[in-house]
């Protein structure tokens, strides 16, 4: 342990002494507290809060993560070109000690800047609410929308129903001859199940459309100013005239409209005229759940307002499980868990590439990280052939790849005040670090350990 700690120290001093350590530090130091004074967002308080802190974390997520490259390529091999590492391999230290020494000393800058940073980044946050003059109903609302943490729940369909569709329609055109030679069946059936889906999402005028969620439970339901979210966004298949939709929902347990069943719970009606492709929330109090977690959702395209079809997409019930601090620590450690994966990257590679090399090669595969989920579901989206054929080379290679973007970017859960789980989080920690990172980490120090890097002269 004395002997990590030894190389770590002296590569901590080595790291501060570089320019770009500087050059971070200080472009972080600057364009924080600009960024929050410039950005304004759609002009409202909560457009202000999520423009910044969306921008803000982005821009600490990705200067870490370049300067955590270059000093975890660097170190190792400039001890070797430089012949630094004489001075210490020949000391009763181990080559796997080395090793772990910079990687310990570079988690603990990692940790020390992203901690510092966040944190200027946080209290800034708070601040922006003060700084600037918004209404009251601004500050409600961003204090319900982006001051917290919600989960959202999603319809469920029934796929197994849409599949036996999709394929009797597939039959259906088969037997008809229709069926385009150019299109594989993987193809094919892909989309008539996007038909079908879509038939169960649409709305016709004069229809209704209900949803049933089980099993909401909200932080506190006893507290009267708690609120409930519908989230959706309207498209349609003939635009209006003037681009929007008069929509008529009902909210609250409405099993009690059926009659038989005695409920306590209100129903709240909402009437919202608003423009469609935009997505939209709209509160509603905790009050509208039934005591046993059940929420009802109706939706009227009445035909006197509305002469086309409706769809609503990204539909979803958001409600509050936490506060936007603790959040907030979770999103900083999705962060340092990405940096501490590059910093193992980093030196790794070094010990069998040259610089050069491999601060390619880890840029390339930060670069595809943050690609790596578009990636795989192209993939997935291919013709049969391809498709097996990219998922038996190609898929498995991305696998090892780290995923920052979709599920893994910590931005877009802050800004929507969307919960990142601990299960989650730890899941992700796992995989990537001590799945992942530790299989490179041991590559790295076997090939180390083998390697010749200097020869006893006599």
């Amino acid at each position: 342990m004395h002997s990590i700690w030894a190389v770590a120290r002296n590569t901590l001093a080595q790291t501060l002494r570089m320019k770009i350590a500087a050059v971070v530090v200080l472009l972080l130091l600057i364009l924080l507290p600009l960024m929050s004074m410039v950005m304004g967002g759609d002009d409202t308080l909560l457009g202000k809060l999520q423009t910044f802190t969306s921008y803000g974390l982005g821009l600490i997520s990705f200067l870490l993560c370049i300067l955590t490259i270059a000093i975890s390529t660097f170190t190792l091999s400039n001890d070797i070109k430089r012949k630094h590492i004489f001075l210490v391999i020949t000391k009763p230290i181990r080559h796997w000690q080395l090793i772990l020494g910079k990687l310990v000393a570079i988690v603990l800058l990692n940790v020390i800047l992203l901690g510092i940073f966040s944190g200027i980044l946080y209290a800034f946050v708070l601040l922006i609410p003060r700084m600037v003059d918004a209404t009251e109903g601004e500050k409600l609302r961003a204090k319900a929308e982006f001051f917290t943490s919600r989960v959202g729940i999603k319809p469920s369909f029934d796929t197994e129903l849409l599949s036996k569709r999709a394929k009797s329609h597939y039959d259906e055109l088969e037997k008809a001859g229709q069926i385009p030679e150019q299109m594989s069946y993987a193809r094919i059936i892909g989309e008539l199940f996007g038909q079908e889906m879509l038939k169960a999402k649409k709305v016709d005028p004069g229809e209704v459309k209900q949803w049933e969620f089980e099993n909401v439970r909200v932080k506190d339901p006893g507290d009267p100013n708690a609120l409930l979210f519908v989230r959706y966004q309207y498209k349609v298949t003939v635009t209006p005239p003037d681009e929007k939709i008069y929509g008529m929902w009902k909210v609250g347990d409405l099993r009690q409209l059926k009659g038989g069943v005695k409920v306590k719970t209100p129903i709240y009606d909402v009437d919202r005229a608003e423009a469609i492709r935009v997505t939209r929330e709209f509160a509603i109090p905790v009050a509208a759940i039934a005591d046993d977690g059940t929420l009802g959702i109706a939706f009227y395209n009445n035909p006197a307002l509305n002469r086309t079809t409706i769809i609503p997409e990204e539909f979803e019930v958001l409600y509050q499980t936490g506060g936007f601090t603790e959040n907030f620590v979770r999103a900083v450690l999705m962060i340092l868990v990405r940096l501490i994966f590059l910093s193992v990257l980093g030196i790794s590679l070094t010990t069998w590439l040259s610089f050069p090399v491999a601060i390619l090669v880890c840029v390339s595969v930060f670069f595809v990280g943050l690609t790596n989920g578009f990636i795989l579901d192209a993939i997935d989206s291919l013709g049969a052939t391809a498709g097996i054929i990219y998922s038996l080379t190609v898929k498995p290679l991305l696998w090892l790849l780290p995923q920052f973007d979709g599920d893994y970017n910590p931005n877009g859960y802050i800004v929507d005040g969307r919960t990142i789980r601990w299960t989650f989080l730890a899941t992700t920690a796992i995989v990537t670090l001590f799945v992942k990172g530790l299989l490179m980490l041991f590559a790295g120090m076997l090939i180390f350990s083998r390697r010749e890097v200097a020869k006893t002269v006599s």
